[in-house]
């Protein structure tokens, strides 16, 4: 229900964060303003006793997080993976969230697992252990098969988590639709859009079913990808709250100091994170909409296993040649074109002036370039993009939402293996390509080549429907005649008389 009750939820995250000590730590991440800071500290600090305790052994964010619910630890795993935006020790506190939650009971993930296979674990295990993982939706047990002696990761959906992931969304709603009322200059950002597009992305993961399909998928798209595996799904025994898939021993994406003595190369490792998204977001248009560290693995060889397909993202062809003629641009320095494309796409209003937009372009990303990414502060880049974004009515493009967060986690990624690293440098030769066979001469005989097949796909119709549409042009209808208001009320007032009758009629018999 998105009523007012919501406002309690709202006030809670608020005294949540209070109580926990969370708001100073975001504040001071975000460099908050001392106007704006003691605003914010003023209105929520009367309700600091409504908050949630949390864990008091956990950091203050992380504790904040993990006490609001599912819905505000997913975006405490987006935040983790950028330091330079929120600063190396609230990245370091929220890190934990991406898969070492408090689990639940072992015994409970036994009887989901028999619920929804309908076996007892020890009928297809012949070990089962403690969880290994936990994340804010689910937890991964490591298990053996006893057919094949096969180790495997079986992952379990939280009891009860779609009735509190619910109740954080419904919240979410109340609170787009008041900024949406309060502020509207907030509109142009879609607010109610982008809560819609956040719901049906997590309600998706809530389908383990729907994550089996899709890393089936993925893994076939990939399958040729030097240096990237997907495990196999193990259909058998997976359903809509379990998912059985192959177990791959390797150390985790985030932990720096253990990739070092397993003597991995990171610098390499983080080059090819980055080209590894381009290439599954442009080359086959879906790509992983989750890669923060918790869900990546470096295998002994030095492949990267990818893991959590519950959150999927899939764009056009269209779209896809939109946005690499962007990043093309950037990288080339070619603001004109770059300001060009946003209006060719309808991104930004026809009546705004394309060599202001370009000149706003080139100040976000001269910058960029030839500085040592260690001093790029993106915290003021975002900032200062959004201002531009801003002055020129740019609305939030829904269809693009889970494409750019994926690139700022990923770009975390990247960053957190090897500081130093220069992302356009990384991604040049990925969209080069991309643009060299996707747009072009060679890209518009391919499009005449689908346009024809489908022509002739629906060849014999054709001329049915040409005739159809010239006779519709030759005599349209006729307008609809005016209805008067006496007539209108007439009949209204016929109608009445015809249910009371039968009213009155009922009643009597």
């Amino acid at each position: 229900m998105r009523g007012p009750h919501n406002i309690i939820r709202l006030i809670r995250t608020g005294a949540t964060l209070e109580r926990t000590g969370a708001m100073t730590v975001v504040m001071d991440a975000f460099e908050t303003g001392p106007l704006l800071r003691a605003v914010v500290r003023g209105v929520v600090w009367p309700f600091k006793w409504l908050g949630y305790k949390g864990d008091t052994t956990m950091p203050p964010a992380t504790r904040a997080l993990t006490a609001l619910g599912p819905a505000y630890i997913k975006f405490g795993q987006v935040l983790s993976t950028r330091p330079d935006v929120v600063g190396d020790e609230l990245a370091l506190q929220l890190r934990v969230l991406q898969d070492k939650l408090a689990p639940f009971p072992l015994q409970q993930a036994r009887d989901e697992v028999r619920r929804e296979l309908g076996v007892e674990v020890e009928e297809v295990f012949s070990s089962f252990s403690e969880p290994v993982a936990a994340a804010s939706l689910a937890q991964v047990h490591k298990a053996r098969l006893i057919e094949t002696g096969e180790d495997v990761a079986v992952k379990i959906l939280r009891p009860g988590i779609e009735r509190a992931f619910r109740r954080d969304i419904d919240a979410f709603y109340f609170a787009a639709r008041v900024i949406e009322v309060l502020s509207p200059s907030s509109r142009r950002l879609r607010p109610m859009d982008v809560i819609t597009h956040f719901e049906g992305v997590v309600m998706g993961e809530l389908d383990l079913r729907l994550e089996s399909s899709a890393a089936a998928e993925f893994a076939a798209n990939t399958e040729n990808d030097p240096g990237f595996r997907v495990p196999r799904i193990n259909w058998n025994l997976s359903g809509r709250r379990v998912m059985t898939l192959d177990w791959v021993e390797g150390v985790g994406a985030g932990d720096v100091e253990a990739l070092d003595a397993a003597g991995h190369d990171r610098r390499a490792l983080a080059d090819r994170v980055l080209t590894l998204f381009l290439n599954h977001a442009l080359r086959d248009g879906y790509f992983h909409g989750d890669m923060h560290q918790g869900n990546l693995k470096i295998a002994a060889d030095g492949a990267i296993v990818a893991y959590d397909f519950g959150i999927m993202g899939r764009i056009d062809s269209y779209t896809r040649r939109v946005y690499a003629e962007i990043l093309f641009g950037f990288i080339r320095q070619d603001y004109q074109r770059v300001a060009e494309v946003h209006f060719e796409a309808g991104y930004v209003p026809a009546d705004k002036d394309v060599d202001e937009f370009a000149r706003a372009l080139r100040a976000v990303g001269e910058p960029i370039f030839g500085m040592d990414a260690s001093r790029i502060s993106m915290a003021r880049l975002l900032s200062y993009l959004f201002e531009v974004t801003e002055r020129f009515g740019m609305e939030t493009r829904t269809e693009l939402i889970l494409l750019q967060r994926t690139m700022v986690v990923v770009e975390g990624v990247a960053r957190t293996l090897d500081p130093n690293m220069n992302i356009w440098q990384s991604a040049k030769p990925v969209v080069t390509d991309y643009v060299r066979t996707s747009i072009g001469p060679r890209a518009l005989l391919n499009d005449l080549r689908r346009t024809a097949i489908v022509l002739a796909r629906f060849g014999p119709q054709l001329p049915r429907l040409a005739e159809e549409a010239l006779i519709r042009l030759n005599n349209p209808p006729p307008p609809p005649k005016p209805q008067r208001r006496i007539a209108r009320i007439s009949w209204a007032a016929l109608g009445a008389s015809i249910v009371g009758c039968l009213w009155a009629l009922e009643s009597f018999f």
